[in-house]
């Protein structure tokens, strides 16, 4: 699963978001672009989709949504095949668990 795919996900909750990405590991040159596209302000999610190709692999990259200075949702890849999913609101994870149901989840009751 590429980052693109929770992003969809995430549907309305997410298209008011400024997303942050940050990277352990450097992959891909388009990790670089990636990440300083993301940088200081954040960008928007539209961004973030066109900028995660598919069949582009991360490794300990972590994707922050931020509603003004709060972070509202981070989505954490170990590898193309584990992410670890947080949320201020259990709907949003509630939605993931339905589409993904061998994900690993977490609701928070504060932001992330």
């Amino acid at each position: 699963m590429t980052l693109a795919e929770p992003l969809v996900r995430l549907g309305s909750f997410g298209l008011d978001l400024k997303w942050r990405v940050e990277f352990d590991e450097i992959v891909d040159p388009r990790c670089v672009e990636m990440e300083g596209q993301s940088a200081d302000g954040g960008t928007d999610p539209l961004t973030l989709l066109s900028l995660t190709t598919p069949f582009l692999q991360l490794i300990d990259a972590e994707a922050r949504g931020f509603a003004e200075d709060e972070v509202m949702v981070v989505l954490t890849e170990g590898d193309s095949s584990l992410w670890d999913v947080k949320a201020v609101d259990g709907r949003v994870l509630n939605e993931l668990r339905r589409h993904y149901p061998e994900a690993k989840l977490r609701v928070t009751a504060s932001p992330p």
